[in-house]
């Protein structure tokens, strides 16, 4: 990444874990607003976004390696884990000062659930920090995919569970405002969707929508940990916080927050609008 001209030019903003689903919708509606954007990727090579996105070359668990990714940029959009079986980002702490350094102003934080590393560092710094705590992605269905394809069938573990499911893109709406607008300083938002189902109705509107019988299946809790570790690589802390997320949901799971809408000014997307966009992942 050039960084030559970066401080003449304000408004720079970077995006961590932009290849992710949050991350992307990020990237796309920082642009959609006209600012800016650098997407750090550990694989460059890789990723396919607009020219006018200017991808940095980094890996956030070594911190010199995203040093100079900080000059000129504005606000900075952290992740928490550290991609790796999904532990948390040990080198926050490194990361946040040379954030600081560089003069960035403003950080959100997307949560991984649990409070971390992350969160403590941004906390204790000079940045004005908005955290970010979603509760569970509508995207989590897209697991369904090939066993819908193939059998009709959509298998999930405690299925029956409540959940208020937020959009990938509302969550990135978040995000965009407090890393564009002061108001939303030292804030810790929890995000949900405006209705609250459990996986079973979820699987029957996506049944709906793409027109097809297809019946749910409960998962037993010992094969989802098999899954988790075995196809996924989760590490069993992450492994026993998922499981006991999903067994025995937070009220914050299913008590539907107002944030989104407050925040962007438009209602959050429910799970039929989802599916109706991701149909064909189930055809």
């Amino acid at each position: 990444m050039n960084h030559s001209n970066n401080n003449n030019k304000p408004n720079l903003y970077l995006v961590t874990g932009a290849t992710g689903q949050i991350g992307g919708h990020i990237v796309t509606d920082l642009l959609k607003k006209g600012r800016r954007v650098g997407a750090l990727t550990r694989n460059p090579e890789k990723v396919n976004f607009p020219e006018e996105v200017d991808v940095v070359s980094g890996d956030l668990n070594k911190p010199e390696t995203v040093a100079s990714a900080f000059e000129g940029v504005t606000g900075v959009h952290f992740i928490t884990i550290n991609g790796e079986g999904f532990g948390p980002l040990e080198s926050a702490p490194e990361l946040v000062r040379l954030a600081e350094e560089a003069g960035v102003k403003r950080v959100t934080v997307l949560w991984n659930g649990v409070p971390g590393p992350v969160e403590d560092a941004v906390k204790a710094s000079r940045l004005e920090w908005t955290i970010l705590q979603p509760q569970e992605f509508m995207s989590n269905a897209i697991e369904w995919k090939d066993s819908i394809r193939k059998e009709n069938v959509a298998i999930e573990a405690f299925g029956h569970r409540r959940t208020a499911y937020i959009h990938p893109a509302d969550i990135a709406s978040v995000a965009v405002a407090a890393l564009t607008q002061k108001s939303h300083a030292g804030k810790e938002l929890v995000l949900t969707g405006p209705e609250v189902l459990s996986p079973a109705k979820a699987v029957q509107i996506i049944a709906g929508v793409t027109g097809k019988q297809i019946r749910f299946e409960e998962r037993s809790e010992a094969e989802e940990r098999r899954r988790m570790k075995e196809e996924h690589g989760l590490e069993q802390e992450m492994i026993d916080y998922v499981i006991s997320w999903t067994k025995n949901p937070p009220p914050e799971a299913y008590t539907i927050s107002p944030v989104v809408e407050e925040v962007t000014g438009h209602l959050p997307r429910t799970f039929r609008q989802w599916a109706e966009e991701n149909a064909d992942e189930f055809k």
